[in-house]
């Protein structure tokens, strides 16, 4: 909670384009931000900067971030925020801002995505950021160990598997199987994962699987290694988001140690809805600021653009795309800012439980991707031909138009989470 303190730290930060970014960026008072959060979003921002936005096409035609962008992260003392509050400094040591919660979080998330690429984002945060929780909270000593460390570093990466070619949304009927030998307790996996984010450049695989009866009750989480024999990983040509690394997987008799279970066998589903709440907030999060990109550079090219002898901005119908925009980015980020707040305040164990929560994350999904769309699509129209063209002015507007359906559709389909907020 904001302070007198911290009520005198300086108002104004960025460039001030009109709603291009936050409102407490531009002056307003805010009850959520304290001079931590401050700190922390210049230290995000100054990194961007310097190493990830003039590299963003080339990574996104080369359909990969360097390694070393990642150790670097880390050495700047940015990486291990990709898991969320609170700081894992059981694995990295201290480092992390003061009283790191989820809005410094967020944050992140809203100043990695100024570089207007999804799939930059997600080669950052998708694989780590859902892949590694499980076995932080869940996991024995002994792969917490093992893997936690090395991944928060950047040295070594981690996805996780759950989607398959028969089973996205619907998790309680996946096919891939974990069956138990009886002589060693040891497991042999075998199936089939698709879309996995990260998955082509992954050292471990947070897997879901089946090791009991149909339904909820049998699956578990395991993780297996890329270095066990009978994994295959090819790298998907996808719409969008390129350097995600999106990835179809096969197991064939993978044989993995009885150690690599994650908790309890047969309690993988709690595990994974444990997990969806966070999953799907990071996704509001990314779409949210992603939308607001958008927003961005339309106004800053309607200003400098003209047509019939006067800028863009001057005609009424593109004043009206902007403010239609606007409208929309705003109030979206308003309620997210609220949940947050609730994420900082309902103790976490209640998170999973709180049926509220659950059914207002589900729906601020749908509200924040049919933003993004929205806001993708008319910042094209504003462009016009330079939105359809790879590169140059429009660069950003043509690749965030490509990746809308990388945020409506992962982590539970709009029609997915509307269902499921009426349900609840």
């Amino acid at each position: 909670m904001a302070t007198e303190e911290d009520a005198n730290y300086p108002k104004e930060f960025g460039e001030l384009v009109p709603w291009g970014d936050p409102a407490w960026y531009r002056g307003y008072n805010s009850p959520y931000y304290t001079k931590s959060h401050h700190d922390w979003r210049q230290k995000v921002r100054a990194f961007v900067e310097a190493e990830i936005e003039g590299n963003v096409r080339k990574w996104d035609e080369a359909k990969s971030v360097p390694k070393e962008v990642y150790t670097k992260m880390f050495a700047a003392g940015l990486l291990p925020a990709v898991v969320g509050a609170p700081w894992p400094e059981d694995f990295v040591g201290s480092g992390g801002p003061e009283n790191f919660d989820a809005f410094h979080s967020l944050i992140f998330i809203e100043e990695l995505g100024r570089c207007g690429s999804g799939g930059v984002l997600w080669a950052i945060m998708g694989g780590m950021g859902i892949g590694l929780p499980p076995v932080i909270h869940f996991g024995s000593d002994y792969l917490k160990q093992k893997v936690a460390r090395k991944c928060l570093m950047g040295e070594e990466f981690i996805c996780l598997a759950i989607s398959e070619p028969y089973a996205g949304s619907d998790v309680a009927n996946i096919r891939t199987t974990a069956t138990k030998d009886p002589k060693t307790g040891d497991y042999i996996v075998n199936g089939e994962k698709k879309w996995i984010t990260n998955g082509i450049f992954a050292d471990y695989f947070t897997v879901a699987a089946r090791t009991g009866g149909p339904g909820i009750g049998g699956i578990s989480l395991i993780l297996l290694e890329k270095t066990m024999p009978g994994i295959e990983c090819t790298q998907m040509d996808c719409m969008g988001v390129w350097p995600s690394g999106t990835t179809y997987i096969t197991f064939d008799n993978v044989k993995v140690p009885k150690e690599n279970i994650i908790g309890q066998e047969n309690a993988g589903f709690m595990y994974i809805m444990y997990n969806f709440n966070y999953e799907r907030w990071g996704i509001i999060a990314q779409a949210t600021k992603l939308a607001r990109v958008c927003l961005e550079e339309a106004f800053k090219y309607a200003n400098k653009r003209r047509t019939f002898g006067k800028k863009l901005v001057e005609h009424g119908m593109i004043k009206w795309k902007l403010a239609e925009m606007a409208r929309q980015v705003e109030s979206t980020h308003a309620h997210l800012e609220f949940l947050t707040y609730q994420l900082n305040t309902i103790p976490r164990e209640e998170h999973f439980t709180h049926l509220d929560l659950i059914m207002d994350i589900s729906l601020l999904k749908v509200q924040a991707t049919k933003t993004f769309e929205f806001c993708a699509r008319e910042a094209a129209q504003i462009f016009g031909g330079a939105s359809y063209v790879r590169g140059g002015q429009g660069e950003k507007v043509e690749r965030l138009y490509r990746e809308v359906r990388a945020m409506a559709i992962p982590g539970g389909s709009e029609e997915i989470m509307i269902d499921l907020a009426v349900r609840q």
